[in-house]
């Protein structure tokens, strides 16, 4: 039985990441849009509703951080799930 194509957004403003992320899922099955910050995300996401958003916190013009907090603002977009993407993994970065 073939699992359901999934169509994600990624929003990775590192190129390299981003073309090594959209390899990855696309070989996976999936259909994969791409960001490079969150206020285009959030565009994106009002216009295509992806399957679910893989977001990247530290992103230029909007942060991750905010785009999600918009994200669940907004009747259209708000219960699209997001996963935070980061490299920073360390206890001083949590907080």
């Amino acid at each position: 039985m073939t699992q359901p194509v999934q169509t994600i957004l990624l929003v990775e403003d590192n190129e390299a990441n981003r073309n090594m992320l959209v390899r990855r899922l696309e070989r996976a099955g999936h259909q994969v849009t791409t960001a490079a910050d969150g206020e285009t995300a959030l565009q994106i996401m009002r216009k295509q509703q992806p399957s679910v958003v893989l977001m990247d916190m530290n992103l230029p013009i909007m942060d991750g951080w905010t785009a999600c907090r918009e994200a669940r603002l907004d009747g259209l977009i708000r219960n699209i799930p997001i996963i935070a993407l980061t490299a920073h993994a360390m206890e001083e970065d949590k907080q």
